[in-house]
């Protein structure tokens, strides 16, 4: 059976980021990865939490959200906190950005990452992370270029993706009806080089084997390579480290 698109199995979605999107922002991406679109924007803020006082560096946090009609049936807005699955994604954004920055090069600043889904055909905490670093990447070298920091704190590139067993066979970055079929689904956190920095993935119905699970990570590698390579084009000129 062939992809959507006439994609290969290792094959990522057509790929767009096009840094500056919000005018205002020091580092805004808008993330296209197939159908799924993704608002990635970067504010920085002077100041820390309250138990990070006093010790000299900073701290980044995350939030995710969905737009009421980015999915087939309209979202209902978060008006009494956040649900679990919310949550959860922005804990996983929050501890990926944070594996890419040295903290204590920040000083006393906190940065939070504000990711808004427009449109979901799955992959949308994937296409997150990765246009993440690019704001991240813009806000911090804008706040060096005006001489609020010494040297940028970024100190690796990261990206993600997803993988699963579809149909019997592994498939790269998978579009909402690939995913709501996968026999085994998973994201993938790594940097350019290959480090992994997280793995989240479960089996829908049968157990499955070690080698099936190399299979899937050498493809999301694979793939977040391909991901950097696109992330680099992008910010051409700034140092990722």
């Amino acid at each position: 059976m062939s992809r959507r698109g006439g994609r290969g199995e290792r094959e990522i979605r057509d790929l767009g980021l096009q840094a500056g999107f919000l005018r205002r922002a020091p580092g805004s991406v808008l993330v296209r990865q197939g159908d799924t679109r993704v608002v990635a924007a970067v504010s920085i803020e002077e100041g820390v939490p309250g138990w990070l006082r006093g010790r000299g560096r900073g701290w980044l946090t995350a939030e995710y959200g969905m737009l009421p009609l980015s999915s087939g049936e309209r979202i209902r807005r978060d008006r009494g906190g956040v649900p679990g699955r919310t949550a959860e994604i922005q804990r996983l954004i929050g501890r990926s950005l944070r594996a890419a920055v040295d903290l204590s090069g920040l000083g006393e600043r906190t940065v939070r990452v504000d990711c808004d889904v427009i449109e979901a055909d799955g992959g949308t905490r994937t296409a997150s992370i990765t246009g993440a670093f690019v704001a991240l990447a813009l806000a911090l070298h804008r706040l060096q270029a005006r001489g609020l920091l010494e040297e940028n704190p970024l100190r690796r590139q990261i990206a993600a993706v997803s993988v699963g067993v579809v149909d019997g066979r592994v498939l790269l970055d998978l579009d909402y009806s690939e995913d709501s079929r996968a026999a085994v689904d998973l994201t993938v956190v790594a940097t350019a080089t290959g480090e992994l920095i997280e793995v989240q993935g479960a089996a829908e119905a049968a157990p499955f084997r070690r080698e099936v699970l190399d299979a899937l990570l050498d493809a999301a590698l694979e793939g977040i390579s391909t991901i950097a390579e696109r992330q680099r084009s992008v910010l051409a000129g700034i140092p990722l480290a």
